[in-house]
């Protein structure tokens, strides 16, 4: 049997990366995928590429900093696939860098109103759907620099209100577990897709060296040989979804090549 055979995922934040790649692997594994981001142009491609037919997935343009738009994707899960059994949160703002002394508090409170209170909107709106259906899973992504600041780039900001959902996380796995609702994160490291080769382009134009060599550094410091793909990432999400996560709740799993063990 399929690993999400029957079931319905939300997936928010779907774009041409790890969101794309977590519908993907929703579909590829037997499940629907309710697709939100707010690019709906993003969203069609995404349903396009990983469901031509369009049996599989539906998408709505979803901000999560609205509460109403959070509800009306969980409500589009529930008139076309009937149920929701799990949501993955890839939906973030990551763009914004810098530390504590340049820090603009405001963008700062702009950033936690995505990372966390729009994640916590979105699980929110999905809860009676998933009360409904017996129990079924929520899952975060988070980031490995929420436990361990990376030393090529400052992202203070982002990292804290991931470190703030990942703490989030041990109370909502208490509270809903009850309703038989687990609450797990995904901690990716350097992950291999849009953002990241971007920045090896962007850092090897900069320096005016072979991307291979930016790339050699970071997998330098793994104990793997290479980078985790978005698509290892997505992996690790469907499966924390899936019924074979079934006795797992309040977890952070940490997908990143073994560059920091914990």
């Amino acid at each position: 049997m399929s690993l999400l055979a029957g079931r319905t995922v939300v997936v928010s934040g779907v774009g041409a990366g790890l969101g794309h790649q977590v519908a993907a692997a929703v579909v590829r594994d037997g499940g629907n995928a309710a697709l939100g981001a707010r690019t709906e142009a993003n969203l069609a491609k995404s349903a396009a590429e990983i469901d031509p037919a369009g049996a599989h997935s539906a998408y709505r343009a979803t901000d999560i900093t609205d509460e109403g738009q959070c509800e009306a994707l969980a409500e589009l899960a529930r008139e076309r696939f009937r149920r929701i059994d799990a949501v993955v949160h890839v939906a973030a703002w990551d763009s914004y860098f810098g530390g504590l002394e340049d820090a603009d508090f405001a963008t700062w409170q702009s950033v936690i109103d995505v990372n966390l209170l729009g994640t916590l909107r979105m699980t929110r709106a999905c809860l009676p759907a998933l009360k409904a259906a017996g129990g079924g899973a929520v899952v975060f992504i988070g980031t490995q620099s929420a436990v361990a600041a990376p030393s090529q780039v400052r992202q203070a900001a982002y990292a804290a209100s991931k470190g703030a959902l990942t703490s989030a996380m041990y109370s909502l796995a208490r509270e809903l577990g009850r309703y038989r609702i687990r609450v797990n994160t995904v901690l990716p490291g350097w992950m291999w897709g849009p953002p990241v080769q971007a920045y090896v382009q962007f850092t090897a134009q900069t320096e005016g060296v072979p991307e291979s060599e930016v790339l050699d550094r970071l997998t330098g410091r793994m104990a793997l040989p290479e980078l985790a793909s978005d698509t290892d990432v997505a992996d690790a999400a469907v499966f924390l979804a899936s019924d074979r996560a079934r006795a797992i709740t309040g977890q952070s799993l940490l997908v990143n090549a073994g560059e920091l063990m914990r």
